[in-house]
Order: C-alpha cells, then structure tokens, then sequence
C-alpha cells in the first residue's frame, strides 16, 4: 500500500506541469493566481517537492479540477453521485456538476407550496438555460410574462430583470443550466431532412 501512495505522489508532479501547459499557462501566472512562489511550483512538478494539501488546493482551485483529479485518486467503488440539495426561497437545487466554475448543471424542484414572497425580479451577471421537466413554470422577464410548459426552454441573459415561480397545480421540476460569467450553451441540431442544408 505504501509503494502505490508513493507512486502516486511521484505522478503529481509530471501531471501538474502537463496541467499547465495544456492551459498555456507560465509558472509566474500561476504564482500570482494561486499565491505560491514560482520555486515552489518549479519543485512541485520536477518532484523534488512533496505535494502537499496546502499545495495542491489552491492549484485545483486555478485550474478548476477536483483536488482528485490532480493526484489521480482512484476511483471510489460507487459511481453514482449523490448530490447535496440547496434550498433557497423554498425551491430545491440538486448539482449536477461536480467541477468548480464554469457551466453548472442543477435539478431545481418548485415546490406548489413554494413561498413566492414578493414578486421582485432580481438581476446577476450570468448566462441561464431553463428545461421543464413537468409542471409549469412561470418566467418572468424583464417586462415579459411567460408561463413554461414540460419541454419548452428558455435562455435569458441575467443581467435582465428575472424572476421564475411555479404556477401550479401541482409541483414543477426544471433543468437549470448556469453559467455565472455568462457561458451560454452551443445548441447544434440537424435539419428535418436533407434538402434544408
């Protein structure tokens, strides 16, 4: 067991530096990014450095990859993942993404008894993609009011006034694709036949 962690440990250095050049980032970058001298990283991916958790952290933090990732950690015997929910405002948020930044994917369970509270649309920077799974969902959109049916979508930049609530009967449940620095998604579909292209 001790030659496997040790042979793991001896990858890291190796895995980080390719890491970083298939980022094109420079050792000085990733110094002032992550707050760890140029000499340290040099050491880190030649091996003459023990990685560390304190390390390897905040570098999975600058390249946006589980901590798992860098050190190859095997794989668990279970590959389901079990999200941990995230109530606000009474509705349910289930991740589907495990990766840190960048597009995320949730679940998001409107509840009929769900507190509408005021009807204030709110506004952030970001990107959303919203799919009805069933029930309906209201959007409100800047000065738009559109009720959602199961399998009708939505984008919407927003930094436009927004805000969704269910609209009942019953409970609804979206997907809910968000990217927080405005990452929109790349749709490609083909046509219906082939004399459209």
């Amino acid at each position: 067991m001790a030659n496997d962690d040790s042979a793991a440990l001896a990858a890291v250095g190796p895995r980080l530096r390719a890491l970083r050049h298939r980022r094109g980032t420079t050792l000085t970058q990733l110094a002032e990014l992550t707050g760890i001298s140029v000499s340290t990283l040099s050491r880190l991916e030649s091996g003459s450095r023990k990685p560390t958790l304190e390390l390897l952290l905040p570098l999975a933090r600058a390249y946006q990859v589980a901590l798992d990732e860098l050190v190859d950690a095997p794989a668990t015997g279970d590959p389901r993942v079990r999200p941990k929910p995230i109530v606000r405002h009474g509705i349910t948020f289930l991740p589907l993404t495990r990766r840190p930044g960048g597009l995320q994917a949730f679940k998001a369970i409107f509840p009929t008894d769900a507190p509408t509270g005021d009807r204030t649309q709110q506004t952030h920077e970001g990107y959303e993609w919203l799919y009805v799974l069933s029930g309906r969902l209201r959007l409100l959109l800047g000065d738009r009011d559109l009720t959602l049916d199961p399998g009708e979508v939505a984008e919407f930049d927003t930094r436009v006034p927004h805000r969704i609530l269910n609209s009942g009967p019953g409970a609804a449940e979206a997907l809910v694709l968000f990217g927080p620095q405005g990452e929109r998604l790349h749709v490609r579909a083909r046509p219906a036949n082939a004399e459209q292209r």
